[in-house]
């Protein structure tokens, strides 16, 4: 009961009711390389759509890690995915700013938000030569939204004809237009970009075709003014501060085509932001631009305000911001992308390694070497003994190598160490890349592991995830080698798990072995992620028994948690039988003086069927089956 120094009424509830929870058997973790996204952090993707969003559409260069993810995300909704970089890939930037890497969120708001203006206005969001193709526009005010210039204009020719791209114009003219301009000479004329502008001409993206007198009109209007309703004026909130002059709308468009596809293409649009610093929407959000870049924005960072007007990043009240005349308009350069080394996707991989901050128990290795192959069950599965890690054996061991198949992947495989928490399959396969309209080899691990995903959905981890009816591969035009019965009997004698395509049923995982060689329960993948659950689960439970006294009730209390647990299992047909014994026999009075706690736990599991015989015995008519029956 609660202490209580005078008399009184105390009310306490002890909580008996600890159960062993569910866990997670879903949740894959991946890491490799990819042209666009965050480095030194996970994020979490749920499909092939988020994935490109997050990470960008795969080049030559990165499609076997984009296709490895997303074939995983095929069979389930959860990945981790942790992208490797080279340290010499860097951040494109406004002033083309060399040796610049702003890897995420974390490292731009340590040592770039507060706008020093060390890469100039903006900077592409992630490091990658993907950044190159960024450009970014800047509407401050009504008067570079649109402005008529009839006044500045000074035609150094009586008339300009039909044909010509060349406008002589005075030197208060060129100061008042821009290239990336958008004008008009006549008031019924159309509106023509402007390509270069210097103080006696500007030079038109296409020739007149009409003639325009000296005197004539000219109206100039940002070149993405078509985008927005109206021009940036003074947002509500500033005006009510007795502010004005503050809103300002920027726009990010794709200028090669490297993002979307089609140059030009318009990615991202931010209407009537604001100058002011404590600026709000009506929703009670910021409205300040740096902010909401920083975000919403999936493409860049802001870095400094443009030079022209006064005011920037003030305080709303009663300031007035300068209506600066022109857009500026900067595109991006100094992006690289260098391709990551062993070295540089270990480190990617690390970010895997405890799991006590991220929870994962499928991993798919993608198109990887042996050196970062054996870092990742050694240093990962074998120290967290908690996931399982799926790989194929390299592209040339299966590609264009007939007939050397089995000796390559049975030699590459003995380049590993043993392990129960690694799974290996035969080989590559080939499909469809819509984004290159293309056909790709690609391993098949990612497809291995989301086979334990579906498995997981329809029936439980501890079924096995191969044969016909869970093992059918998804997105299969052709194996790169489709193992033969020789074949299969070679590679699964070494814990090698084939891959076959049957004429009819499609392509099927046919096989469920770990890369644990000597024989033993957790040679199978269903045994080996069974124990997994039940280790996992039991544990959380488990560690609410810390700190609490190593006494009969304490010991029971534990017994009748696990035990209706381990029942259910059996029910689900995940185990034959178990016993659990935490009692005086192994709970010593020396282990108890030791504030140690021993739960024994003892499995049958149940074991997935890789043998089948069929006999078929033929007796005489006159024979009884009683006579028969066994004696075979």
């Amino acid at each position: 009961m609660g202490f209580q120094v005078s008399p009184g009424v105390n009310v306490s509830e002890i909580d008996l009711t600890t159960i062993i929870p569910a866990v997670s058997t879903t949740n894959g973790g991946y890491a490799g390389q990819f042209v666009w996204g965050p480095v030194g952090i996970r994020v979490l993707i749920d499909s092939e759509v988020t994935l490109a969003s997050r990470f960008g559409k795969p080049d030559s260069n990165t499609f076997t890690s984009f296709w490895t993810a997303a074939n995983f995300l095929a069979y389930g909704n959860s990945l981790r995915v942790s992208r490797a970089t080279n340290a010499n890939t860097f951040n494109a930037t406004a002033n083309n700013l060399a040796a610049l890497q702003i890897k995420n969120e974390d490292v731009y708001t340590e040592t770039y938000a507060a706008g020093q203006g060390v890469f100039g206005e903006w900077a592409a969001r992630y490091p990658g030569a993907l950044g190159n193709a960024i450009i970014v526009s800047e509407c401050p005010s009504q008067n570079a939204f649109y402005q008529n210039l009839t006044s500045a204009l000074t035609v150094t020719a009586a008339i300009i004809s039909v044909g010509q791209t060349t406008v002589g114009i005075s030197a208060t003219l060129g100061t008042a237009l821009q290239a990336g301009d958008v004008v008009r000479l006549s008031k019924t004329g159309p509106y023509i970009n402007v390509t270069s502008v210097t103080s006696s001409n500007i030079v038109l993206e296409s020739s007149f075709k009409y003639n325009v007198a000296t005197g004539g009109t000219i109206e100039r209007k940002w070149y993405y003014a078509s985008q927005f309703d109206s021009a940036p004026r003074t947002s509500k909130y500033t005006l009510g501060l007795k502010g004005a002059n503050d809103e300002i709308h920027v726009i990010v468009t794709d200028r090669t085509g490297a993002i979307t596809g089609v140059p030009g293409t318009i990615i991202e649009k931010y209407p009537f932001l604001s100058k002011a610093s404590d600026a709000k929407t009506e929703d009670g959000s910021s409205n300040y631009y740096p902010t909401v870049l920083y975000n919403k924005s999936r493409w860049i960072y802001w870095g400094a305000h443009q030079s022209g007007g006064t005011n920037w990043g003030t305080l709303a009240a009663n300031t007035t911001f300068t209506q600066v005349s022109n857009p500026l308009t900067r595109t991006l350069g100094g992006g690289t992308t260098v391709t990551a080394t062993d070295a540089d996707t270990i480190v990617a991989w690390d970010y895997f390694k405890d799991a006590d901050l991220v929870d994962i128990s499928l991993v798919p290795l993608g198109d990887a070497s042996s050196t970062v192959i054996g870092y990742v069950i050694d240093n990962i599965a074998e120290v967290r003994r908690d996931c399982v890690v799926f790989f194929s054996p390299s592209r040339a061991s299966v590609v264009n190598n007939a007939g050397n198949e089995v000796d390559a992947i049975v030699a590459f495989n003995d380049t590993l160490s043993d392990s129960s928490y690694a799974v290996l399959d035969c080989g590559w396969k080939y499909q469809y890349d819509k984004y290159a309209d293309a056909y790709r080899y690609v391993p098949l691990n990612g497809d291995i592991a989301g086979l334990c995903v579906r498995t997981d959905t329809t029936r439980d981890p501890w079924f096995s995830p191969a044969g016909y009816n869970r093992g059918a591969i998804k997105n299969v035009v052709r194996l790169a080698w489709n193992p033969t019965r020789t074949d299969r009997d070679q590679l699964y004698q070494s814990g090698i798990n084939p891959v076959v395509t049957f004429p009819g049923d499609g392509t099927i995982l046919y096989g469920d072995k770990t890369c644990l060689s000597k024989p033993s329960a957790f040679d199978r993948i269903n045994v080996r992620r069974l124990f997994i659950v039940l280790e996992k689960a039991i544990a959380r439970a488990a560690k609410y028994s810390l700190f609490e006294f190593n006494d009969e009730f304490t010991r029971a209390s534990f017994v009748s948690m696990v035990e209706p647990f381990l029942r259910d299992i059996q029910g689900r047909r995940g185990i034959f039988d178990f016993r659990v014994v935490c009692d005086t026999s192994n709970n010593t009075g020396e282990v108890i003086d030791r504030n140690e706690f021993i739960g024994d736990i003892y499995i049958k599991p149940a074991r997935s069927i890789n043998f089948i015989q069929l006999n078929f015995v033929a007796v005489r008519t006159g024979v009884s089956f009683d006579e028969v029956v066994g004696k075979f």
